[in-house]
């Protein structure tokens, strides 16, 4: 990870770690990155923070000043950037969006023409000129100077894309919608009213201010009140720019990112439609996700964290379908990236042509309990590999078995280690979590406060 970009973009409190001038030179360098061979065309779409049409305003600024044409999608998703940057011809899309953090939070994602994350390398030179490590780039003057286009049709297309993706008819279907107050709120429904479904929609009115409040699939309690209340048929929750998805069954029942790649996952190696008979996983995926895999002969690879390293495997061994936990679900045949409306679409398809209820399909997954501590350490290379933690870490793995697991790894933004265990119980996991960071205080590797 470099200075300004993370795992997923540049990301952080709007004109405070991410500023506008931040976002006219981001602009200004893929403006003329990508145009220094021909007049280059760039895709912008936002969410629904109030600082995301100030990034717009300053980013098209600046591609067009060094030239370029920007197309705005205006409000729209994640994975709608990407289907257009890949399906139309643009040299890349940039997504103005912080994803599930609160409203006064912004990010810029940049994706490539392909539809997929932008390269690191092409990351690192943006940063280079930030700093001012890199020569001047030339205004562009006169009729080179570029322009924006209002480009609302690209979005038009990929809700057209999303309805020719279901097999059939939701007539009769009583669905949920939670839209975070984001990014949804523009398609989703439009999408399932095209399908046939009585769509029940909440937390779809943006004020700027209210994406991911208390809502969204990161507060998937409200959904599965809802649910209950309206007496649903299932319900599904985005987050703030819908390239996450958690369902919520007719019982009220959660289910998680592991949950929906296991019903996907069986459903298509069914079909003879699961390449190589796996699906791919990141290290946080739940161990009774692995333990119904077994049974059933669906084979498993596992990720470092972030759904970036989920695609680049499923890319390395064309495989079909990999995800999170978190609700990232990825669908190598439709898209290059998470998308939360395509995962609750696929979910459908599986529940249509199954004729059995989510409830239903879900009951062969057994979730363990699992409980997740961050530990602020002040360093978390020693304190990983401490001798009296590592034996800590092997005698409650041990003591575990296969009816449970430890997972101690480093934080890639904080000095901290997440200490995840899952087990039987809540209570056997607290047990757990409790002995390894007891032993961390100990040898006096925590920073308290």
């Amino acid at each position: 990870m470099g200075k300004y970009f993370g795992t997923d973009g540049f990301r952080g409190e709007a004109n405070a770690v991410l500023t506008v001038e931040h976002a006219f030179k981001v602009g200004r360098f893929l403006g003329w990155y990508y145009g220094r061979e021909h007049k280059a065309q760039i895709v912008i779409g936002k969410d629904t923070r109030r600082s995301s049409y100030m990034f717009e305003d300053a980013l098209s600024a600046g591609l067009t000043a060094s030239g370029a044409d920007a197309y705005l999608l205006h409000v729209t998703t994640t994975p709608s950037v990407s289907y257009v940057a890949r399906t139309e011809d643009f040299d890349c899309g940039i997504m103005i969006s912080a994803s599930h953090n609160p409203y006064y939070d912004n990010g810029i994602k940049i994706i490539s023409g392909t539809g997929q994350k932008i390269e690191a390398e092409v990351e690192q030179m943006i940063e280079d000129y930030i700093d001012g490590r890199t020569e001047p780039i030339p205004l562009a003057k006169g009729d080179k100077i570029g322009r924006t286009v209002d480009y609302a049709a690209g979005r038009n297309r990929y809700i057209g894309h999303l309805i020719s993706l279901a097999t059939r008819s939701f007539k009769g279907k009583r669905i949920g919608l939670d839209c975070s107050n984001g990014s949804a709120s523009a398609i989703a429904k439009s999408v399932y009213d095209a399908l046939g479904a009585k769509t029940y929609v909440i937390n779809s009115e943006p004020d700027g201010t209210n994406i991911n409040r208390n809502c969204g699939s990161t507060h998937i309690e409200v959904l599965q009140e809802y649910v209950k209340e309206k007496n649903l048929d299932l319900g599904f929750a985005f987050d703030g720019d819908a390239d996450r998805c958690i369902a919520v069954d007719e019982n009220g029942t959660i289910v998680d990112g592991d949950m929906i790649l296991y019903v996907c996952g069986k459903y298509l190696k069914e079909q003879g439609k699961l390449n190589d008979d796996t699906i791919v996983t990141t290290i946080m995926s739940n161990l009774g996700l692995y333990k119904a895999c077994d049974k059933i002969g669906m084979k498993y690879e596992k990720t470092k964290v972030g759904d970036k390293y989920v695609y680049e495997n499923m890319v390395e061994n064309n495989y079909s379908l990999g995800g999170e936990q978190s609700g990232h679900i990825i669908f190598s045949k439709h898209a290059t990236t998470g998308d939360g409306i395509l995962t609750s679409l696929m979910v459908m398809e599986v529940i249509m042509e199954k004729k059995q209820s989510l409830g239903k399909l879900i009951e062969e997954i057994k979730i363990y309990p699992q409980l997740l501590q961050n530990v602020r350490v002040a360093d978390k290379k020693t304190a990983r590999e401490n001798p009296e933690v590592v034996k800590m870490i092997q005698k409650v793995e041990a003591e575990l078995g296969s009816d449970g697991r430890i997972l101690v790894r480093e934080s890639g933004t904080e000095p901290v280690l997440r200490v995840m265990a899952e087990a039987g119980t809540d209570e056997l996991c607290a047990d757990c979590v409790g002995r390894i960071v007891a032993v961390m205080k100990e040898q006096g590797l925590v920073i308290e406060g």
